[in-house]
């Protein structure tokens, strides 16, 4: 029989507990919990909007792991949460916790060998990434198993609730960019601190040592400070081992995070840009592990509203020509075009050691890769496929993260995206977005055409062709209670809009009712848009690729009818 104990610092009477857990309180300010039995996990009470408190895992007499928990205090348990016992092999390990004696989660803890994580969330969408259970926000360390043409998408995750903490590296696979898997944690919170974000690369020539094609993940380690790690795989990117000798990089600033780390062929060696700050700072190296400080960029362009974040660094082709540009992605929170989390970008000229900005008629402008709210932390996969630059957006924005009205998970990943660089009617050159090509796997019949369809499905592809006129085109989406969004061609302004100030729950957040609007930055007689509706998300993706604009909605019911003024509309299902 298995023994683990648990010690909780809180000031309470002996609480009683489920068969399988015994609680024992041990002086005026410790509880012990035994668990009776051989289990796989120990289910932790949530309440979800409850306070923080901070948790020691001791095994061994050794601290194991540090844990915020939102345990239950009062009311009702919002939810459950798995603690994994799998890896507590020794007869008795410690959980401390300062507690008050108000909790009901000693009535409430459980020991299961068994946790049912399928979907009780009304919201959770059909046909996009989330997480099993719990929160998630950027993803991080993507790339392409060019052997077995397997996508793997890394990510921020608490798995201890619905709310941003204990910043862990989940782990999802596919083959499509469609379907996910879930895979086990691949980097998890430890003494030393949090697993921020970062990127990983192949080691193809086993410049690191650790071994030919080996997968080397590097992230932010957050704890007092924000320091840089490393960690290596030798099975694709399923397990990892942490660098012995982390971290490998450490500043005198607050703010220093998201590694970003390619192979430059100009130079033969590795770059890395980094986040400092409201700046982006690169370096160079040779075997991964010494890194030496190259240039910055920042000061002066672009937009400071907020912190910079997530940086990338891409090689792009000019649409239409021979000609290629370098990109340097830089989200920023705040400080987006709408309010809260965006993603701005540079085009310009990295020549190995340095980023300089092209003029855009005279200046450098501040430049948006998508035109929605909720567009955030976006990054590229490593060595993806046929020279494509694939990249994964994190569907939120830091101002409503948090009190999103779902419980069982919080946070999905928008659709994948493609991109390339095009010149606008200006001859600036901007990011082109379309849906990655996977996607149009996603089209199904055809369920509704002409102007007006009353029978839309709650999850469809819609796409609408509408003719440049002195009248703005319009596409509603609504229901029978009135919840609606409107979605506007401005032939005269040169717009296109989405207003979901009606759109349905939106109490949750001052912030979320709102109004977007996009440059249609290329003039047209025609346009048309595609738009993908998923349970709480529109996308809409201009046809060319010149914008894009990505929103979350939560109508109380699903929109079911559409109607269109000044154009044409197919509605089709989705075939998924």
């Amino acid at each position: 029989m298995k023994r683990l104990f648990f010690a909780l610092f809180f000031i309470a009477l002996l609480a009683p507990c489920t068969a399988s857990v015994v609680c024992q309180q041990s002086g005026p300010h410790n509880m012990h919990i035994r668990v009776v039995g051989d289990y796989r996990y120990l289910l932790l009470p949530i309440q979800d909007n409850g306070p923080e408190y901070r948790v020691q895992l001791i095994e061994n007499n050794q601290l194991y792991r540090n844990l915020v928990l939102r345990l239950a205090t009062e009311g009702k348990v919002d939810y459950y949460v798995p603690l994994d016992l799998k890896d507590l092999q020794l007869d008795a390990f410690h959980l401390n916790v300062r507690f008050g004696r108000e909790s009901i989660a000693w009535d409430k803890i459980q020991a299961a060998n068994s946790y049912d994580a399928s979907n009780t969330d009304y919201y959770r969408p059909l046909f996009h990434q989330t997480p099993q259970w719990g929160w998630m926000n950027d993803p991080n360390g993507m790339f392409y198993d060019e052997q077995k043409s397997v996508w793997h998408l890394y990510y921020q995750h608490n798995p201890y609730g619905s709310r941003w903490q204990n910043m862990t590296w989940g782990h999802s696979t596919s083959k499509d960019l469609l379907h996910w898997e879930h895979q086990p944690y691949a980097l998890e919170v430890d003494v030393v601190g949090a697993i921020f974000s970062g990127s990983c690369v192949v080691d193809k020539n086993n410049t690191a040592g650790f071994g030919e094609n080996a997968v080397v993940a590097f992230y932010t380690t957050a704890a007092e400070s924000q320091t840089q790690s490393m960690a290596y795989s030798l099975d694709g990117g399923m397990t990892f081992t942490k660098y012995h000798a982390n971290p490998i990089m450490v500043a005198d600033i607050p703010d220093f995070r998201d590694p970003k780390v390619w192979w430059n062929e100009q130079t033969s060696e590795w770059n890395m840009a980094l986040a400092c700050g409201q700046e982006m700072r690169f370096y160079a190296s040779k075997n991964l592990k010494d890194w030496t400080f190259l240039s910055a960029f920042g000061e002066g362009v672009g937009c400071h509203g907020g912190v910079w974040e997530c940086p990338d660094m891409l090689r792009l082709p000019v649409r239409g020509t021979n000609e290629y540009k370098w990109v340097l992605l830089c989200n920023i929170n705040p400080g987006g075009p709408f309010g809260g989390s965006a993603t701005q970008y540079f085009v310009g000229e990295w020549d190995g050691k340095t980023f300089t900005p092209a003029s855009d008629n005279g200046e450098v402008l501040t430049k948006w890769m998508d035109y929605g709210k909720d567009h955030y932390a976006t990054v590229s996969f490593a060595h993806a496929p046929e020279n494509r630059t694939t990249v994964m957006v994190w569907m939120s924005n830091w101002q409503y993260a948090n009190d999103v009205p779902t419980m069982q998970f919080r946070s999905a990943n928008a659709l994948p995206r493609d991109i390339d660089l095009y010149r606008d009617s200006e001859g600036i050159y901007r990011i082109g977005v379309k849906a990655s090509p996977e996607v149009a796997a996603l089209k199904g019949k055809v369920v509704g055409k002409g102007t007006t369809v009353k029978t839309v499905p709650a999850t469809a592809v819609i796409e609408v062709e509408v003719s440049n006129s002195k009248r703005p085109a319009t596409i509603t989406l609504s229901n029978e209670k009135g919840e609606e969004v409107v979605m506007t061609y401005d032939f005269q302004a040169q717009t296109f809009s989405m207003d979901r100030t009606k759109a349905g729950l939106s109490d949750f957040s001052h912030d979320f009712a709102a109004k977007t609007t996009t440059p249609l930055f290329v003039s047209a007689k025609k346009h048309k848009v595609i738009i993908y509706l998923d349970k709480c998300s529109i996308e809409a993706f201009d046809a060319q690729g010149n914008w894009a604009m990505t929103n979350l909605v939560f109508p109380t019911t699903p929109y079911n009818q559409l109607s269109v003024v000044g154009g044409k509309v197919s509605v089709y299902s989705i075939n998924y």
